[in-house]
């Protein structure tokens, strides 16, 4: 009998474009909560275990609650392969007794605890990046404003900084200060995530949560990381608008910010393509 001949291929000896996974890293437990994250970098060979990788820290939309680690580990799987350290990581739930700041202070130090532990999973501590989406872009947003900023910077992994050197928002909110000051309007979904968020309703509180709105953050004169800023014109959810008077303010400071439009695109679904996500690997390549 003849046989079809047998295809042979070379074998990959550094394991190029290959990732590995490294699930449930315990970052946090300071707080009576114990914050884990998901993080996915290069698949390395004996040979490249030296090697160094900028770090990409992604932060799920979840209204402020409590973000799902693995909606978009699909997507940010092939950021490791293609030569990134990738963690995405939960925070604090504002519907259970935590309010602004909580979620930005755990983010913050979720960065920390990786510039720490950079030597374990092969980082590059100089070169950080932050990526989010809705309210994980407001975050992404709030930790570019606000590198090192120790009313937000917790005991945990004090000597290491939160500072960032690009930030990636998605849809992020920007202003909610429309929301809060007719919060008895808001829809039932909503109204409980906005009086987590701002804990007792005493006038100290409402001052310190409008510290949420990233627009408040901006200052003449003050350095910044790049931004990048990405929003579909018809998300009903967070308005188009807001990006677009962000990426506006953040050109009147002189700062580097780009952005993009993805027309007809809602909050997440249709948003998403291979397009963008080249955009967004464009950037990052470029600036981190």
């Amino acid at each position: 009998m003849e046989y079809k001949e047998i295809k042979v291929i070379k074998n990959n000896p550094t394991l190029k474009g290959m990732a590995v996974m490294i699930p449930d890293v315990i970052f946090s437990t300071a707080h009576g909560v114990e914050l884990k994250m998901q993080i996915i970098k290069p698949w390395n060979s004996q040979a490249n275990e030296q090697a160094k990788y900028p770090l990409i820290v992604f932060v799920q939309g979840s209204a402020w609650t409590f973000p799902d680690v693995y909606y978009q580990l699909p997507q940010l799987s092939q950021f490791a392969r293609e030569g990134y350290v990738v963690a995405t990581l939960t925070h604090r739930n504002s519907l259970e007794g935590h309010p602004f700041p909580a979620f930005l202070e755990d983010v913050k130090t979720g960065i920390r605890f990786l510039r720490k532990h950079a030597e374990d999973y092969q980082i590059d501590p100089d070169r950080v990046g932050i990526w989010g989406t809705s309210s994980g872009g407001n975050t992404a947003l709030l930790v570019g404003l606000t590198g090192d900023d120790m009313q937000y910077k917790t005991e945990e992994f004090k000597e290491f900084s939160d500072k960032v050197q690009i930030a990636v928002d998605c849809f992020g909110p920007t202003d909610v200060t429309e929301a809060v000051n007719q919060i008895e309007l808001l829809p039932d979904d909503l109204k409980p995530i906005f009086e987590g968020l701002i804990g007792e309703k005493t006038k100290e509180n409402m001052e310190k949560f409008l510290e949420i709105n990233p627009l408040n953050h901006i200052q003449s004169g003050k350095s910044y990381p790049p931004f990048l800023i990405i929003h579909g014109n018809k998300d009903e959810l967070v308005y188009y608008e807001q990006s677009e008077q962000m990426y506006h303010r953040l050109l009147d400071v002189g700062a580097d910010a780009s952005m993009i439009c993805v027309d007809g695109a809602p909050h997440e679904g249709s948003f998403w393509s291979n397009e963008l996500l080249g955009l967004i690997k464009d950037f990052i390549d470029q600036r981190l």
